[in-house]
């Protein structure tokens, strides 16, 4: 098999360097992740194809950037490693493969630590995500962290037996979870049996009863099509696990300043239309809750339910955190806590109450995919109107970011909800 996968790397990155017209001395970025090629269907293309069209329209094509959805070049794992020795110059790496490479990213694992989205984007945007960027650089020393793409947003458990309200609903129940200990550690501490396993599986398993469950943001239960196979899902939003960006450190540092300023425009472009698009597919009538309604029961857990499980689950996954990757760990793990509680008591966030209607959420839908749409118009808007898009993401996520601080309720109040 990894004769046959390097086979097909560098058959891939053979015609496309055939295809790159070398008389213009373009550079080429060549970005692989593990998501569908469909810009409207998955966060993680989003990002890559706003990212795209930015870099190659700002830099008139001195950068070209090619995009391999699905696996096209290998596994995840293998991405990381393909950027690390230079065969890829980028990759969005999920956390489950990047602790192979950066054990420490286990310090986000740290359950029901965040009130909202919002609270997310200012901690990963913030002083916590640039210390984190730098340790892994650090560790890794080859490669250029430029942002923390959504996967889609926190993460929710489906299975096929019963709503999932206390400890005791997990019992007896088999959930999928990534190779992550520390995944695998919180679903044990509610009380179910942890399973881990490799992603091209799970669909399977869970049809044929391997496993009852697993654990994945909305837009990942949608387009993986798990209601098909769940019949129910359970809002828990326990973790948060964003994809690391990275590119190769040669590669950056070979572009000239002005490229590399492109670079971080189109990061902060394309990490509104990523996040935006998570939250439009969350609020859409098909592929967010919604559409999960129609073939599963949903429920949202109560403030009171949402602490007995943080109360179970956070202070043993803190000590192992602790206990595990040291003083450095720690120290991360510290500051992650701290601006963690920082964005969750944030005085905007806490000041503003907006309506929690279906309305609202069409208005903040249409903030959110503007950055987006502005991006993805390359061939008919200028940079500088790349760059005003991006800025007024930050005006956007001020005027949203009370309905993210409510996060719980909305969801409650979607019609056939329970609480």
């Amino acid at each position: 098999m990894k004769h046959i996968n390097k086979s097909l790397v560098a058959a891939a990155l053979a015609a496309s360097l055939l295809s790159a017209p070398f008389a213009m001395a373009e550079k080429v970025l060549r970005i692989g992740h593990d998501n569908k090629a469909d810009i409207m269907e998955n966060p993680a293309h989003a990002f890559t194809g706003v990212f795209k069209n930015i870099v190659e329209t700002a830099t008139n094509g001195e950068i070209k950037v090619q995009v391999f959805p699905s696996n096209q070049l290998g596994s995840a794992k293998e991405h990381i490693q393909m950027v690390r020795d230079g065969q890829l110059q980028g990759t969005l790496a999920p956390v489950g493969p990047l602790a192979g490479y950066y054990p420490r990213i286990g310090v986000l694992d740290v359950p029901f630590a965040f009130k909202s989205n919002a609270a997310t984007y200012e901690v990963f945007d913030g002083k916590f995500g640039q210390t984190l960027a730098r340790d892994i650089e650090g560790e890794l020393k080859d490669v250029k962290v430029l942002g923390f793409p959504d996967t889609g947003g926190f993460f929710s458990i489906t299975n096929s037996k019963r709503p999932l309200e206390s400890q005791k609903d997990f019992k007896g129940l088999r959930i999928r979870t990534m190779t992550l200990p520390t995944h695998q550690k919180i679903i044990q501490s509610l009380g179910a049996e942890a399973y881990p396993l490799a992603w091209g599986e799970v669909y399977s398993s869970l049809q044929t009863g391997v496993i009852d469950g697993q654990m994945n943001p909305i837009p990942t239960v949608s387009f993986a099509k798990f209601n098909e196979v769940q019949g129910y899902l359970t809002l828990t939003n326990h973790l948060f696990a964003p994809y690391t960006f990275m590119i190769n450190k040669d590669f950056y540092d070979g572009l000239t300043p002005e490229q590399q300023a492109i670079v971080s425009d189109a990061v902060e472009i394309a990490l509104s239309s990523n996040r935006g698009l998570a939250r439009l597919i969350e609020a859409s009538n098909d592929r967010g809750l919604d559409g999960l309604k129609a073939k599963m029961k949903v429920n949202a857990l109560s403030d009171g339910q949402r602490q007995a499980m943080r109360n179970a689950t956070q202070p043993g996954l803190i000590e192992y955190i602790k206990e595990t990757h040291g003083e450095k760990g720690t120290e991360l793990l510290e500051l992650f806590l701290a601006e963690v509680d920082k964005a969750n008591q944030s005085v905007y966030l806490q000041a503003i109450a907006l309506p929690q209607s279906r309305h609202f959420h069409f208005f903040r839908c249409l903030l959110f995919s503007f950055p987006n749409f502005c991006a993805t118009k390359s061939n008919r808007f200028s940079y500088n109107f790349h760059r005003l898009a991006g800025r007024l993401r930050h005006l956007f996520h001020h005027i949203v970011t009370a309905h993210d601080f409510f996060i719980l309720e909305p969801f409650r109040r979607f019609d056939g909800c329970t609480a």
